[in-house]
């Protein structure tokens, strides 16, 4: 599950790559909401269980910390 961290590749392609007040949710390639969705369908199946929930926890701590630092649980684009 800890191997599911490297979803944060898809940062270096922003720029700035980091950014603290940016929500990554809905942002970044690898953290789209149709992406969450299939993150979740990942959960159901014996092979792909463990990368499923390390990637939903992932998801979730990244919409945590949109509430927290944005007050959205994700980006939504102007």
């Amino acid at each position: 599950m800890i191997a599911t961290m490297i979803v944060d590749l898809d940062h270096l392609l922003a720029n700035p790559i980091y950014d603290p007040g940016r929500c990554s949710i809905g942002f970044h390639p690898l953290h789209q909401l149709w992406l969450v969705g299939f993150y979740f369908i990942l959960c159901f199946f014996p092979q792909s269980r463990l990368v499923g929930i390390g990637l939903m926890i992932h998801m979730g701590l990244d919409a945590v910390d949109c509430q927290v630092t944005n007050g959205i649980w994700f980006y939504q684009s102007s």
